[in-house]
Parts: C-alpha cells; sequence; structure tokens
C-alpha cells in the first residue's frame, strides 16, 4: 500500500497526498520519528487547511477548483488550500484560503477530513497535515487574481458529480467523496 492510499483510522479519516507542493521532493513516510533524518535535516510539522465551496444557482451543485502547474508544465487541478496564519483555527484557514485562491467566499457548514503527508524541502523532512472542509458558497466572482502566492492559474466551477474525473490526486478524490456524500445527507 502506498503512502497515498492508506486506510482511515476509526474516528479520523486520514490520508496521504499524491503530490509535493510546487518545487519540492517526493512523500515518503519517515521512519524513526522526529529528530534527524538521513537527508541530514530536522523534521518539521506543518498544518494547513482547505475545502470545497459549493454553490446551487443553477440547480446543480458546483464546486470551485484550482489548477496549477507541475513541475512538467501539465495544468493539474485541485483543491484550494494552505498554511494557518497566526492563531487562525483551521476552519478559518479554509474559508481564507478557499477565498484567496479561487475568489469566491463562504462559510463552513461541514468537514471532510484530513489528509497527512511527508516530503523534504531545504534540507528538512516535513510532515504536513491538511483539515478539508465543506463550504457553502456565499458570494465572490470565480478567480484566481487574489491568490497571493499565484500559485493557482485558473480556477473553475465544476459540478460535484463530476469531481472525481476532474481532480489530479486520488486523496483529494475521496474528500469530494465525502462532500457528495454530506450534500446528499443535506448536510
Amino acid at each position: 500500500m502506498s503512502p497515498g492510499d492508506r486506510r482511515p483510522t476509526p474516528g479520523r479519516r486520514r490520508h496521504g497526498d499524491g503530490r509535493p507542493p510546487q518545487g519540492q521532493g517526493e512523500r515518503q513516510p519517515e521512519r524513526g520519528g522526529r529528530g534527524s533524518w538521513r537527508g541530514g535535516g530536522r523534521t518539521v510539522e506543518e498544518v494547513s487547511a482547505g475545502g470545497i465551496v459549493v454553490e446551487t444557482s443553477t440547480g446543480e451543485a458546483r464546486a470551485a477548483l484550482i489548477a496549477r502547474l507541475n513541475r512538467a508544465g501539465r495544468l493539474e487541478w485541485c483543491l484550494p488550500k494552505g498554511h494557518l496564519e497566526g492563531s487562525e483555527t483551521p476552519q478559518e484557514a479554509a474559508v481564507r484560503e478557499v477565498a484567496e485562491e479561487t475568489g469566491i467566499t463562504g462559510v463552513v457548514v461541514g468537514e471532510l477530513g484530513t489528509i497527512d503527508y511527508w516530503f523534504s524541502a531545504e534540507g528538512r523532512r516535513i510532515h504536513k497535515t491538511v483539515h478539508h472542509y465543506l463550504l457553502e458558497a456565499t458570494g465572490g466572482a470565480i478567480s484566481v487574481d487574489g491568490d497571493p502566492d499565484a500559485e493557482a492559474v485558473e480556477a473553475a466551477w465544476v459540478p460535484v458529480a463530476q469531481l472525481g474525473q476532474r481532480l489530479a490526486f486520488s486523496n483529494e478524490r475521496r474528500i469530494a467523496r465525502a462532500a457528495s456524500e454530506l450534500l446528499a445527507s443535506g448536510g
């Protein structure tokens, strides 16, 4: 079983994310815990948040996705997300990151799960945890113009039923299935 295909543990969804942030290395679980690793650096914990913001004005539930260019220059569609800033909660960060990267404001209406993964960057081994939430759109216009890091090159509304075909990464497709289930249950 690869790190990207880990099974959820009871009481908490935990998945690996099959892609490194732009310009960063492969993600593999580190053995031996914190401290030094064979690359010579330190292990660092990072926390991010993001989610799926949904609107239904067309009569069909649609989600705002972003696209980034991978190292090979190919477009990959993914969920908006980013680091917590200051004393933000994961929910506050998710709302801010979704708005920055998609142009759409929203409110959190449910939890979708957590993805965690390992990668190496700048001589450090990083364990990253990303909290995902379902948001209801409250305003804005779809755009990547507000992305302060300019990582997103495109944003689009995608029918929720088509997220599995559009999202590039299996763990994000699992988060999208959780969103579909929550929406179907009236959540």
